[in-house]
This record gives C-alpha cells, structure tokens and sequence, in this order.
C-alpha cells in the first residue's frame, strides 16, 4: 500500500510544476490589478538588449518542497524498521523538500530580457521583462516604454 501512495504522489509531480511553470509568453497579458490603470507612454530607441534569467516564483519554490518532502518522507518509510525507519523517514523527507525546493524554482524561471532605452526625452531607462517569442526586439528599434508608476515594460 504504502508504495502505490509514493508512486502516486511522484507521478504527479511534473504536473503539478507544469501548471505552476504555466505563464503567458504574450506582450498582450496583464495582471489583473493593471487593467484600467492609467500608463505613462514615453518613446524612444533601444540602445542595448542582455539576455537574463527571471527567478521562478515563489509559489512554485514552495510547493516542489511540500511535494518533494512528502514524496521523500514516504520513501524514506520504505526503509528499514524501528527507529531507523524514522531516521530515514525524516532524513528522506528533508531531503526531498530541499530537492522540491529547487526543482520547482528551475521549473518556473524564465528567459528574460533587459533592455536599454534613450527616451525622446533624452533619458535612459533600463527594463527588465520576460522574453516574448512573438515579440522581437533589436537595437535601433523605435518602441513603447509603458509605465504604471510601479511597473514598466517596453513594447512595439
């Protein structure tokens, strides 16, 4: 019984860090709380694009914990008896917690860019987004920089 419970709770996991890694590509997508907020629209040029790596989300970090702590606590109970049991229980589930940790946080990172751009006002203005596939950007490019007061991306 205790084995059809473990396998059970491992096949599921890549599903539950697909759903978490499950984020839109689109420039279109805005959260919610943005939606009839007003946005400053400054233009300008890019003069610098740099590859980055986005941190996965918190939510994914920790759930890959819980999910790897069970998974790992329900393995370690397969081993041994008595006390040893119980060592190997929690030392599994340590373990697997740790491993959950970073596997949902490298589920759920992402490509990103950093973009530099010269306003018409004269200013530069550096941009950290998520990449967009549909969304190419170069040096030279005449763009959008949209501004929320809190948050700013730049678009075509």
């Amino acid at each position: 019984m205790k084995t059809y419970i473990c396998l059970a709770g491992i096949s599921i996991m890549p599903f539950f860090f697909a759903s978490c890694a499950q984020e839109s590509l689109t420039g279109d997508t805005y959260a919610r709380g943005e939606a009839g907020q007003p946005q400053t629209v400054n233009r300008g040029t890019i003069t610098s694009i740099r590859n980055v790596r986005l941190e996965g989300s918190d939510t994914a970090r920790a759930g890959g914990g819980a999910l790897g702590a069970i998974a790992g606590g329900l393995l370690g109970d397969q081993v041994g008896g008595g006390s040893g049991r119980r060592a190997a229980t929690v030392a599994g589930a340590a373990g697997g917690g740790i491993a959950g940790t970073h596997a949902g946080q490298a589920a759920s990172a992402r490509q990103g860019l950093e973009i530099e751009v010269r306003l018409e006002s004269g200013d530069t203005v550096s941009i950290v987004q998520q990449a967009n596939p549909r969304e190419q950007f170069e040096v030279g490019d005449r763009v959008r920089v949209l501004d929320t007061g809190r948050r700013a991306r730049v678009a075509h």
